[in-house]
């Protein structure tokens, strides 16, 4: 691989990890589709490999502020929307998949910015953890439904609560991914040289995180989301 396109290619993921690491969503967000069209081979297992790291060090940084009950509830769900995903590639087109997923990732934006609450039970945790396991492993963009589901708690209990999340469920659709034959050694050498950038990202997320206001962060959330779901539209009607 060319110099520019790995300089390219570590500049965008630093970017990418300095978002999710000040809002808690928005790495695979933005650098997937960015990389992808870069060089196919950048995207998208590198970055669930990548986001490991990234999610263990959010979580380790502000763990005091995990909302433990709830993750366990959106962790639980994870674990059946993984395998809901791996039914849905064996019958539904990857295209089509990536076109529900971003219209219902989108009305859900829509709702919530204007001004419906969902309460955070039991179910509507486990639901979406069901829908985060099923976005992640189908299209590597699992943060929205979980995100918005927290998008009106502290920024720290959002940061903290989905990073625990993630490192989980990226766990899974890592062994998930390998044991159904949809990862390779050379996306483990593409992650290893974009390693580096993801925590130049999350340390300058760490300088400027408590700067940015609550309601921001939530605004965030809602940004990142909704160009998240109109990615995949785009690309389910595009590709």
């Amino acid at each position: 691989m060319p110099p520019e396109t790995w300089l390219i290619a570590l500049s965008v993921t630093a970017i990418a990890a300095l978002l999710q690491g000040t809002v808690g969503v928005g790495y695979a967000v933005v650098a997937v589709p960015v990389l992808s069209l870069i060089d196919p081979d950048l995207a998208p297992m590198p970055q669930i490999l990548t986001a490991l790291p990234l999610t263990l060090a959010m979580l380790w940084r502000e763990h005091a502020s995990v909302d433990f009950k709830g993750a366990g509830w959106l962790v639980a769900g994870r674990v059946p929307g993984i395998f809901l995903g791996i039914g849905l590639l064996a019958i539904v087109s990857q295209r089509t998949l990536d076109l529900i997923i971003g219209l219902i990732v989108l009305v859900g934006v829509a709702v919530l910015a204007f001004g419906l609450h969902v309460r955070r039970t039991a179910w509507t945790q486990f639901g979406a953890g069901v829908a985060s396991g099923t976005s992640g492993f189908v299209a590597a963009i699992g943060g929205p439904p979980t995100a918005l589901l927290y998008s009106s708690a502290e920024a720290a209990t959002l940061r903290s609560t989905l990073a625990g999340v993630f490192s989980v469920g990226i766990s899974m659709s890592i062994v998930a991914r390998f044991a159904s034959g949809n990862a390779t050694t050379a996306d483990i050498r593409i992650s290893l040289g974009l390693l580096p950038a993801v925590l130049a990202g999350w340390f300058l997320s760490t300088l400027i995180k408590d700067r940015v206001p609550r309601e921001r962060v939530r605004m965030g959330v809602f940004v990142v989301s909704a160009v998240a779901a109109i990615g995949l539209i785009l690309q389910s009607l595009l590709g």
